[in-house]
């Protein structure tokens, strides 16, 4: 997907379990049809030579060689849920090709979920440098500027957990949502493209429906 200057790809959009999920027998799940495996959320933004990786999937390293991603020059992570980072170990090999830390930028509690989940990415004492990602943790306080990318943050709502969508140029993704708040919803305004959830059909807590998408879009 092209949006002016900007080329979108979608590395996964499936559910937090993925699809097909295991032991499900549905028509989705035991569907032939490609369309119907999805990886977890993830998608690559690139401007120019800038590439902006949107989370890290549990199947990152899959992702991207599928896609042929060969660089990230930062991770934007939404919120701290498992299927949104589970992925990082995988930017280890981004950080050796490229001989050099990986910013990654989120809110503080998706930083310390992070640190937490990862304590050897942050103990490094006796390592091989290619052993570990090299990561440059920023938090995100307002819209800030990856290399030629001016990356405005969108607070949303994923059930009553405090998310990030993000938008850059005229192009915005909105994953794991469930409400847009008031004072977001002029940074929204004047877009050519918008990714935003649409989990199912049937209403759910945390996440916009089919019907819920189409009438905020």
């Amino acid at each position: 997907m092209t949006n002016d200057a900007l080329t979108i790809t979608v590395l996964g959009s499936g559910t937090s379990h993925g699809v097909p999920m295991i032991a499900c027998d549905c028509d989705v799940c035991t569907s032939r049809d490609p369309h119907d495996r999805r990886m977890r959320p993830s998608i690559l933004i690139q401007k120019g030579k800038t590439s902006l990786l949107v989370d890290t999937a549990p199947e990152l390293r899959l992702q991207c060689l599928a896609n042929d991603v060969r660089r990230v020059d930062a991770v934007l992570y939404t919120h701290f849920h498992v299927d949104h980072l589970a992925g990082l170990d995988d930017l280890r090999r981004f950080c050796w090709v490229q001989d050099g830390a990986i910013p990654c930028y989120g809110q503080p509690a998706t930083l310390d979920r992070i640190r937490s989940m990862f304590p050897y990415v942050f103990d490094p004492a006796g390592t091989h440098p290619s052993a570990i990602p090299q990561l440059e943790m920023h938090e995100i306080d307002g819209p800030f500027r990856v290399i030629d990318c001016d990356v405005t943050p969108i607070p949303l709502m994923h059930g009553t957990l405090p998310v990030l969508g993000f938008r850059v140029g005229r192009f915005a993704y909105c994953t794991d949502v469930s409400e847009i708040p008031k004072d977001s919803w002029p940074l929204l305004e004047d877009l050519d493209v918008l990714i935003l959830d649409a989990l199912r059909r049937k209403p759910h807590p945390t996440h916009f429906n089919l019907e819920q998408a189409v009438a905020h879009a």
